[in-house]
């Protein structure tokens, strides 16, 4: 399973430099897992630099994939996450949800760099 963060959905939306590292797990929708967190951070993005309509068009093209959404169980196990790696609230979501589906965190974030099953690819 791979998880797509925001900064990778970003980039590949805008077709960045690195879109390209982003092709791989964006290719395989049902290998393809979504926290609800990320579609609240691409959607704030592309409504304040776009459109409402790019920022719609966007979430569709994320929810392709299987969006997971915020429960009791990932919102603790974020909350201690947050305070072992002293990661922003996002960024903790991200990987406890990542971790309950063991999935690959394929990311231009340099918060995840040094862990385990992620795929880092500097912002250029």
């Amino acid at each position: 399973m791979n998880i797509v963060d925001s900064s990778g959905w970003l980039a590949y939306f805008a077709d960045e430099i690195n879109a390209k590292h982003f092709m791989a797990p964006l290719s395989s929708p049902t290998r393809l897992i979504v926290p609800a967190i990320t579609l609240y951070e691409v959607f704030k993005v592309i409504l304040r630099e776009s459109s409402e309509n790019e920022a719609l068009q966007a979430v569709v093209a994320m929810q392709k994939g299987q969006v997971i959404n915020l429960n009791t169980s990932l919102a603790l196990a974020a909350a201690r996450l947050s305070l072992e790696h002293r990661f922003p609230m996002a960024d903790s979501i991200i990987l406890a949800t990542a971790l309950e589906f063991r999935a690959t965190i394929w990311t231009q974030d340099a918060d995840f760099k040094d862990l385990n099953k992620v795929k880092y690819f500097p912002k250029k």
